[in-house]
């Protein structure tokens, strides 16, 4: 066990967040923590960290407990660099380095090998040695560089002031250097934001075979299905426990409901029966000992209490008016650009959308997703290809960031000055079905949460009635619960849906159709997102197949020649892969032999063969450096032929 919280209770100005919640997270198991904004996760989360007092209860940390926490504010000194600042993490194992260095040159000093002073020199050389190995020391950039690669700066300049770095890149950052301190207690508040596919599947399996134990709050549930094993849910002050992942605690939460439903009416049918048998017959002195018998099983029985309702949810449906012809969409040979200049983000878009499609968009950030959104509509021009929509359609649009929406409105304006004609009640009652109810209709659109506008832009795409919805980034700002119910809404629309999103759950419910961005042009899967990653692996599997296939011979002799030619080069760049990755087996091997014979009391109290070894290791290290990018380019090279 690495922590224990025993009937802790945390309020605030009078305000009870926390009310007796028990909680306690073991070694090596990972946990994710939901709950709805304001149930108190990040309350949680200090006083686990030790940064917040609990008014009352009882915590216990394991001796010695190291913490990491990522919070929403990475931490990190601007005035420091992406290599610097990763390099802080090791501070200790580096001041360790520079004192061997230190002794390394007064051992050069003396002469006499045999001297006691040389001797002694040799023996705490040794010590620190020990320890800097038992560290892995020497692998501390080999460490540094494979988490940032993995977090995405692979073709950063590590020397790169961190003030320059985007808010997403912070972030990225923070994650890789808190990866780097391993500690026995990881935890994460939202990690996946800004975070692209590949920097996700990444960083999920990493976490995976994290060596500690995890504590993660996320709303993206396909993280949590992923790496997760057990989930804490805040919610009205108190932490309940549901062993599984996210979608296992769907399941759990519901049963868990429903039990304790009958279990709470099936005792208050006992307690109505008791109770009615004691009035009848306390007062009769035939029956008066059996009343009273009745009587205290009744004054001692464990009440159950009845079960809290479900939290306020809102409420979605969209509908159309009138239905459009077969073909909706068709676009061919589009090349979508932003700016006065008309930069050039992707080429040769060709796509046709029919009646009752669902298709998600994606790709990597920058690739022109939101942009095509917008081209497609008209509201950015477009200098080449052709775009036509079909007869009849209707659109609604969700702008990313809600900011097609007035700002100086307020919430019950914003959607009158949008429909005139429809009656105030009904407007009321639509901005009530998302939670937006009282007081809330009259704050400016500038100062609700990104929650409220996303649930205001809702609103009006209801009121709407479109037979196409095109949706950028539409869970965005949302929590678990009101994504749910966004998905439900998606899934029951029978019109046409075009989205472009980065939730994975959301990609896994909704779309029958992927379609993936590239620089020059598109791929389109059939399927959900679990289907565009099985085919996606299955075309890498059947390319890597085709490799090492033997090709027929053709006819055509310019053909012959060009196939002879490719698998010439093919043949060429797999004999380069092998002869790199045989030197990168060689050094390992030698690396592997070097730590034993500096283990040795002849070697480590030999300052000169001691310092040979050390140097020899210390260039193999940089060999491998080498080799492992070299490695990484071929295998680049061998994909973009293949």
């Amino acid at each position: 066990m690495l922590i224990s919280l025993n009937h802790v209770e945390k309020s605030f100005d009078g305000k009870t967040v926390l009310k007796d919640v028990d909680c306690t997270i073991e070694e090596n198991r990972r946990y994710g923590l939901i709950g709805v904004n304001g149930a108190g996760k990040s309350t949680l989360l200090n006083i686990i960290d030790g940064t917040l007092l609990a008014d009352d209860g009882e915590v216990f940390r394991k001796n010695g407990l190291t913490v990491g926490y990522l919070k929403q504010n990475s931490g990190l000194d601007r005035e420091s660099t992406i290599l610097a600042e990763m390099r802080k993490v090791f501070s200790d194992l580096l001041k360790t380095e520079q004192r061997m260095r230190v002794l390394e040159n007064e051992m050069a000093l003396q002469t006499d090998h045999n001297a006691l002073a040389y001797k002694q020199l040799a023996e705490k050389y040794a010590r620190l040695q020990s320890y800097f190995e038992s560290q892995e020391g020497y692998q501390i950039d080999v460490k540094i560089k494979m988490i940032l690669n993995g977090m995405g700066f692979m073709d950063k300049d590590l020397e790169t002031s961190i003030q320059t770095l985007s808010g997403g890149e912070k972030t990225r950052l923070a994650i890789a250097r808190l990866l780097l301190e391993e500690p026995q207690l990881l935890i994460l508040d939202e990690p996946t934001n800004h975070l692209d596919f590949k920097t996700l599947n990444w960083l999920e399996e990493y976490l995976i075979s994290y060596r500690g134990a995890l504590l993660i709050v996320s709303h993206d549930r396909y993280f949590l299905d992923k790496v997760v094993d057990n989930i804490y849910e805040a919610e009205r002050g108190h932490i309940a426990f549901y062993k599984g992942n996210y979608s296992k605690y769907v399941i759990q939460k519901q049963e868990r409901r429903i039990r304790q439903e009958k279990e709470y009416e099936a005792q208050q049918v006992e307690i109505a029966k008791l109770q009615t048998y004691v009035d009848k017959n306390i007062a009769r002195a035939s029956t008066a000992n059996s009343a009273k018998s009745r009587l205290k099983i009744l004054e001692n029985m464990e009440i159950i209490e009845k079960p809290d309702g479900d939290l306020k949810r809102m409420k979605l449906r969209f509908e159309k008016i009138k239905d459009p012809y077969k073909d909706v969409l068709t676009v061919e040979d589009l090349t979508v650009s932003v700016g006065e200049e008309q930069k050039v983000l992707c080429t040769n878009v060709s796509i046709s959308v029919k009646r009752g499609e669902k298709i998600a968009i994606i790709g990597e950030n920058g690739i022109g997703k939101s942009s095509f959104l917008k081209t497609i509509q008209g509201l950015i021009p477009h200098s080449c290809g052709e775009i036509t929509w079909g007869k009849n359609v209707s659109i609604s649009y969700y702008e990313q960031e809600n900011l097609n929406l007035n700002a100086d409105n307020i919430a019950l304006d914003e959607l009158w000055d949008r429909f005139p004609h429809i009656p105030e009640a009904k407007i009321r009652r639509t901005l009530g079905s998302v939670l937006l109810t009282q007081d809330d209709v009259y704050k400016p659109v500038k100062v609700i949460s990104g929650g409220e506008r996303a649930k205001l832009a809702f609103c009006i795409l209801m009121l709407e009635k479109s037979n196409v919805l095109i949706l950028d980034e539409p869970t965005n700002h949302l929590d678990l619960s009101s994504k749910e119910i966004l998905e439900t809404a998606l899934n029951e629309f029978d019109g046409t849906v075009l989205f472009v999103s980065h939730d994975r759950y959301l990609l896994n419910r909704v779309p029958d159709k992927i379609v993936e961005f590239q620089r020059n042009g598109i791929k389109i899967y059939t399927g959900c997102y679990d289907d565009y990653l099985e085919q996606k692996n299955r075309q890498a599997r059947e390319e890597s197949a085709n490799e090492t296939a033997v090709e027929m011979p053709v006819k055509s002799k310019s053909t012959s020649f060009r196939s002879k030619e490719q698998r010439r080069l093919e043949v060429q760049l797999k004999n380069q892969i092998k002869e790199v990755e045989a030197e990168i087996e060689r050094l390992e091997n030698e690396n592997i032999l070097l730590e034993e014979e500096m283990a040795q009391e002849q070697v480590y109290t030999d300052y000169q063969l001691m310092a040979e070894k050390t140097a020899k290791m210390e260039e193999n290290l940089q060999c491998l450096e080498d080799c492992y990018a070299n490695w990484e380019e071929l295998q680049k090279k061998q994909t973009e032929e293949a």
